[in-house]
């Protein structure tokens, strides 16, 4: 790919490749992001059997009971599936990648209110992608900041081999699993504005605090790709698809999951 036709710089590139990750700013216009509050207020006042199941009577004692996540969007909803394949972030994964991305994976965080963050933890010990790696596209529908829960990353940590993780702490994180990081690493907030994508490499260390706050959401659009020339990845990633929508299906790559397992609705925290 020449330099002309890059969407990202040569600084940027070399930043993703250094730190692990790189902030890209405005990648969803405003007209991108009111369809996507739309699709998610509609999902949000429903209950989509393996895909959101929230208790909708639920008090404010654990906010996620009322808001879990919404695990793979994309799969009955065209809106999701339209914005998994946003041209804008297809291209700069092509420049992260040097070649063609396969979107693996939709989620879409409420994050509201009081809810409680997800502990440090590696994307690619769940995909599984193989050869090569995912990267994840963390685009921020809400402000992003300490005080919500923004995301945390350790930078220079995608260099790391994907951990055996510990368990986490239930009184702060919604998922089991920690990957507790080097001791001479520090980590590092990403603050966004609305629109922005934040793109990570599969083995950087990276989680989120609990929402601080008493009136913001911290509602996010999460995709994973693999690189068009992987061959293997967790079954519960598949099908992947081009950017033309087209399906494709890679190779079962045993054990993965899910993106962090949740801590069971009546475990104490």
């Amino acid at each position: 790919m020449t330099t002309a036709n890059r969407k990202i710089t040569e600084e940027q590139k070399r930043h993703f490749d250094t730190e692990g990750y790189l902030i890209v700013k405005g990648l969803f216009n405003e007209e991108d992001l009111a369809a996507i509050d739309r699709a998610f207020e509609e999902i949000g006042n429903r209950i989509v059997p393996g895909h959101f199941e929230p208790d909708l009577n639920a008090g404010l004692s654990d906010p996620l009971k009322r808001y879990p996540r919404v695990m793979h969007p994309h799969r009955f909803d065209e809106t999701a599936k339209r914005y998994m394949l946003h041209r804008p972030v297809l291209e700069v994964l092509t420049d992260l990648y040097g070649e063609p991305p396969l979107a693996a994976q939709s989620m879409f965080y409420f994050k509201p209110p009081g809810s409680r963050g997800q502990a440090l933890h590696q994307d690619n010990f769940y995909l599984k992608v193989e050869p090569g790696n995912c990267i994840a596209a963390w685009t921020a529908i809400d402000a992003a900041d300490e005080d919500n829960g923004g995301l945390l990353v350790v930078p220079k940590t995608s260099g790391y081999d994907i951990a055996c993780p510990e368990l986490a702490d239930a009184n702060e994180s919604f998922t089991t699993h920690y990957v507790k990081p080097p001791k001479d690493k520090n980590i590092v907030p990403a603050a966004m504005d609305r629109g922005d994508v934040l793109f990570f490499n599969g083995n950087l260390i990276h989680g989120s605090y609990r929402n601080k706050t008493k009136d913001r959401f911290r509602r996010a659009f999460i995709c994973h790709y693999a690189n068009e020339s992987a061959t293997h990845i967790s079954q519960y990633y598949k099908p992947l698809y081009r950017e033309d929508g087209t399906e494709v299906d890679l190779a079962d790559n045993p054990d993965g999951g899910p993106c962090g397992m949740e801590f069971p609705l009546n475990y104490p925290h």
